[in-house]
């Protein structure tokens, strides 16, 4: 039975749980953009400091969301998530943020006697870009995650003989554009570490571990940095 820290900071949500054997014991969410340097290790703190934790030191592997996501939020819970491991000598498992975006919707039963259902996962990647992916109801991966503009036509291979599920934070701004019979969205779809916890299960006892050395975060896109405006006084 394997204790795990799990960590999820790829979107502006910032969360922490505790699992033992894949199941959830304790958690802690934290719903604050921009918030994931200065509380996520404050939240690791109040985790075990609950009565149905153990103490840290007795975990047998952290487990991080690797992205695609925030570069700010994907650094800072990779960064902690290796610092952890380095400081208690734990294998670290990531897992990709799509994966943890979909895991609840695969335990619901979906009735669409007539079409198979796949899941399609929407991350906001600004303006109408979105990061994505497909999966089967077994989250068993169908097109590879990869970084979209959105329009009418850009899954349009799949809605025609299939109920397409989307979801995440860059659902909203393609209901405008995504008006097929068959596009289902979703709302009030996170990465949670909670969700992270089932998956980091099944990877423990694979043994499907990464280098703590060398392991970055997987982000899809090139950072960009821009120059602040300068004010006119």
């Amino acid at each position: 039975m394997a204790k795990i820290l799990s960590i999820e900071t790829s979107t502006g949500v910032c969360s922490v749980a505790y699992s033992e054997n894949g199941k959830v014991v304790a958690c802690k969410e934290l719903f604050q953009v921009n918030s994931h340097a200065s509380n996520l290790t404050v939240l690791i703190e109040e985790l075990f400091a609950q009565d149905s934790t153990p103490q840290m030191k007795d975990i047998d592997a952290v487990a991080v969301s690797s992205g695609p996501g925030s570069y700010t939020g994907l650094r800072i819970g990779v960064s902690t998530a290796k610092g952890i491991c380095y400081a208690l000598n734990k294998p670290l498992i990531a897992i990709d943020s799509m994966h943890i975006l979909s895991q609840p919707l695969s335990i619901k039963e979906w009735n669409s006697p007539d079409l198979p259902v796949v899941f399609c996962p929407l991350m906001d990647a600004r303006r109408m870009e979105v990061y994505t992916a497909i999966f089967d109801t077994q989250l068993n991966l169908k097109e590879e995650i990869s970084a979209k503009i959105v329009d009418e036509e850009t899954f349009s291979k799949w809605l025609e003989c299939n109920k397409v599920i989307f979801f995440g934070n860059g659902a909203d701004k393609c209901k405008e554009v995504i008006k097929h019979d068959n596009a289902v969205f979703v709302d009030d779809c996170h990465p949670l570490a909670k969700n992270l916890a089932p998956l980091a299960e099944n990877y423990y006892n694979k043994k499907q571990f990464e280098d703590v050395a060398y392991f970055e975060p997987f982000y899809l896109k090139d950072f960009v940095a821009t120059t602040p405006k300068k004010k006119v006084l």
